[in-house]
């Protein structure tokens, strides 16, 4: 599972908001590629689902972007990496899309909605594949599994290690895709 702390360093210019995540939940740090591409001639939304329960005679439907990304694979050239968690319900069980104050103080998204994306920028990362690697100041980072989490070993470079890991597996990060 991919954590992001606090620590960022970025430009706005480098995260893209015109995606949403095509699934119902996804961890901030993943590195996503895209699923379903933009284009000027579509509609920018589309009917995403029932919002709750289904009844009889009653239109609930929400309404989601139409372009979309999902988790990369180690195979996969990533366009980005979520800046905040995609959930649908909060601690308790109850729908984030009924309290969006709630969703913006937790720092996620409802799924359907766009996902902030990060493409150049310094962040203080740690995954699982990671946390079981050495990590050294300098070394190349990879797209790894099917998790869009980040390794050493790998084919598509996403970017340097500042640093080693600390007590908590956490590593500094420069993402350049």
């Amino acid at each position: 599972m991919a954590t992001l702390k606090p620590l960022r360093q970025y430009d706005e210019h480098d995260v893209i908001n015109m995606f949403s995540y095509d699934g119902a939940a996804a961890d901030k740090g993943s590195l996503v590629k895209i699923s379903a591409g933009w284009k000027n001639t579509d509609e920018p939304t589309e009917m995403g689902g029932n919002v709750g329960a289904s009844y009889n005679n009653v239109v609930s439907q929400r309404y989601a972007n139409t372009a979309k990304v999902i988790v990369a694979g180690t195979a996969d050239k990533p366009i980005g990496m979520t800046l905040m968690e995609v959930k649908e319900t909060d601690e308790n069980g109850e729908k984030l899309i009924f309290n969006p104050r709630k969703a913006a103080e937790m720092g996620v998204v409802v799924s359907g909605q766009a996902v902030p994306l990060l493409t150049r920028g310094i962040v203080l990362y740690s995954g699982a594949t990671l946390a079981a690697q050495t990590v050294t100041a300098g070394a190349t980072l990879y797209v790894s599994g099917a998790a869009g989490e980040i390794s050493t070993i790998g084919t598509n470079a996403i970017g340097k290690a500042l640093g080693g890991k600390d007590d908590n597996n956490f590593v500094l990060i420069k993402l350049e895709l």
